[in-house]
């Protein structure tokens, strides 16, 4: 299972999302993030897939850990991924568009849950509140629909 970074950017009430433009989740608001190279700590994959995704330069210190969560996918296991879930208060620079993702800022109370992974309503209101997490979520098809899920706070 590969380790995968997931970066929301958060400003007072608002929350920084992005549409994923093509690959995986593409047509889905998410937060940013992506694979962990090798010999790169989880924290430092977090802040180059920022730079690289949304043009934002952030520093490891500012990245706050919101939790954990292992994606299992039944028909397609070489998907599955442990993700770390990071939010940043503090980073340089302007989100802009590149290649992959647009990025647009939400107030957390108008998130677009109906456009985003089928497992964001149960985790992300937590996390939104203040809470950490850990969960597991299987999923069956291409991540279209929950077999099963857990989540806990820690």
């Amino acid at each position: 299972m590969r380790n995968t970074t997931l970066c929301f950017l958060v400003d007072g009430d608002k929350i920084c999302l992005a549409m994923k433009k093509r690959g995986f989740g593409e047509g889905k608001w998410n937060g940013v993030g992506g694979k962990v190279d090798e010999g790169e700590t989880i924290e430092e994959a977090a802040v180059r897939e920022m730079k690289e995704e949304i043009g934002v330069d952030a520093e490891v210190n500012e990245l706050r850990s919101v939790g954990n969560i292992k994606f299992l996918f039944n028909e397609y296991p070489d998907w599955n991924q442990h993700v770390h879930i990071f939010f940043v208060e503090n980073w340089e620079g302007e989100p802009r568009e590149s290649e992959e993702m647009r990025p647009a800022w939400y107030d957390k109370n108008e998130i677009p849950y109906e456009q985003m992974w089928v497992d964001d309503p149960h985790w992300l209101p937590l996390v939104l509140t203040g809470k950490t997490i850990e969960g597991e979520f299987y999923f069956k098809e291409k991540g279209g629909e929950i077999d099963k899920f857990s989540i806990k706070e820690i």
